[in-house]
């Protein structure tokens, strides 16, 4: 189901030379078969681990324009970049890369599948399997990620989980799985976006719905938080009403920034959960600084507010993990906004993971 990491993206021709290259920089090795080997070595310690790291290079739940699917690569080098000893630092920490999500890029979930073309897809990717084995296994990347998960916490029911995107449905597997595994979870959600639609165009999961099934899951009661809340087509009241959500707007967190991240502790703390999980869509930054996602937009959080927020979370509550999501490197609206906003996920990263495990 799993790739090395960097290899969740199909590549035969166009593009593999960097994948590979990238590989070999993540695992300090030769070639291919020394990848291989060395990730293998790293999957044996997941069982004991402290927490794990997964990407899932999907962009087919977003709905504007795409290109998310090459935000974990474009993290995972920008890290490695601005640590070239981070592989060493997270072995010290008691996190394990997964590595990434084998995606088939014309498929998201599962049940979206007919039987014959998840057949078909379960025969290229297991193709040394039993038909009646490989029946068994999921093939789309929300699926396949939500199967990943299950089995890692299986073993390792306290182990923390971070993952990268992807559209911001690939979020929704991960607290999936985090919330069978760990009663009393919440979510605390950056974003520009709700994503609290039932189902979009006939979509049960996609970046535009992943919230409610979250919220659903969770219980409500608050346990879902949303942060940097700005292009909605509908009021605040009516989500806090509805669906017993908590948002805190951007243009609230703007004007006073000292007491929004007062005052969104508190709720968090107040609200019953034991750890949250920190969903972190880019796009919930002002776009000044973030502009290379699908829909970007103007008006958001400043980075030190988010950084901020991620680090009294780890300290006052506890992260069960979290992820950057919805970057999408060659779409930026700016000049430079490409790196400027890789950069930027890649220290939201390392954050997210020093205020889970430091």
């Amino acid at each position: 189901m799993l790739r090395p990491a960097g290899g969740g993206v199909h590549l035969v021709s166009t593009g593999k030379a960097e994948q590979v290259a990238l590989q070999q920089r993540l695992y300090g090795a030769a070639d291919e078969r020394a990848v291989g080997t060395r990730w293998r070595e790293d999957l044996a310690r997941a069982a004991d681990a402290r927490a794990v790291l997964l990407g899932i290079p999907s962009d087919t739940g977003g709905g504007v324009q795409r290109g998310a699917n090459l935000g974990p690569a474009a993290i995972r080098a920008r890290v490695l970049e601005d640590d070239p000893a981070w592989p060493a630092h997270a072995r010290a920490l008691g996190l394990v890369d997964l590595g990434d999500v084998f995606s088939v890029p014309q498929l998201l979930e599962d049940e979206m599948l007919s039987d014959a073309q998840r057949a078909a897809t379960a025969r290229a990717l297991y193709p040394d399997l039993p038909v009646e084995e490989r029946a068994r296994w999921p093939v789309s990347p929300l699926s396949i990620a939500e199967r990943a998960l299950a089995l890692v916490l299986a073993a390792n029911p306290r182990a923390k989980v971070f993952a990268l995107g992807g559209d911001h449905s690939t979020a929704w597997p991960v607290v999936k799985a985090l919330a069978a595994a760990r009663p009393g979870l919440g979510v605390v959600q950056i974003d520009a976006h709700t994503d609290l639609l039932r189902e979009r165009l006939g979509i049960r999961y996609c970046f535009a719905t992943w919230s409610f099934h979250a919220n659903e899951l969770l219980g409500r009661g608050g346990r879902l938080v949303q942060v940097g809340t700005r292009a909605s087509g509908r009021e605040r009241e009516h989500w806090e009403s509805t669906l017993d959500v908590r948002q805190f707007w951007a243009e609230e967190v703007r004007s006073d920034p000292a007491a929004a991240l007062e005052a969104i502790v508190a709720h968090v703390r107040a609200s019953g959960v034991s750890e949250v999980y920190f969903s972190n869509d880019i796009d919930g930054t002002d776009d000044a600084f973030a502009d290379a996602t699908g829909t970007p937009e103007p008006g958001g959080l400043l980075p030190g507010f988010v950084s901020a927020l991620v680090a009294r979370l780890g300290r006052e509550v506890e992260l069960a993990g979290g992820d950057v999501m919805e970057v999408a490197p060659y779409v930026a609206r700016s000049a430079g906004g490409g790196p400027r906003t890789v950069a930027l996920a890649a220290r939201y990263l390392r954050e997210t993971i020093e205020a889970a495990l430091g």
